[in-house]
């Protein structure tokens, strides 16, 4: 599957951002997907991630309450939506997908298989 991730863009602090992750094929509903995120000179981290169904759902505490994934596999698309967007929330953007899961959610990085381009997002105070 190959993943295209867009949205990202200049906001101010307490805005909003819909970032989007479209796949190519057609077994999209297969895989369970997660986004990412990485700053300079930090390690890329685990942001949201979602099941293949939708049905689960996982976040990081950094972001529980201001953040939401959704997906649309009749549209092969995983959204993310970021509201109340703080500064150390800049970063570049990533999603991942994995067809293979021992959990119905992945959280860590090392358990994806493909990977977008990534999107930047900055968020200026």
């Amino acid at each position: 599957v190959q993943l295209q991730a867009s949205g990202g863009g200049l906001v101010q602090a307490g805005g909003s951002l819909r970032l989007s992750c479209a796949a190519s094929g057609r077994t999209f509903s297969s895989y369970a997907v997660g986004w990412f995120r990485q700053a300079p000179g930090k390690e890329r981290e685990s942001v949201a991630a979602i099941s293949r169904t939708g049905g689960s759902t996982y976040y990081a505490d950094s972001v529980k309450g201001r953040f939401t994934i959704s997906r649309d596999n009749a549209r092969n698309t995983v959204y993310l939506r970021m509201n109340s967007l703080k500064p150390e929330d800049t970063a570049v953007y990533y999603c991942a997908a994995v067809a293979a899961v021992t959990t119905p959610v992945p959280k860590h990085k090392y358990e994806y298989d493909y990977w977008g381009q990534g999107t930047q997002v900055t968020v200026s105070s």
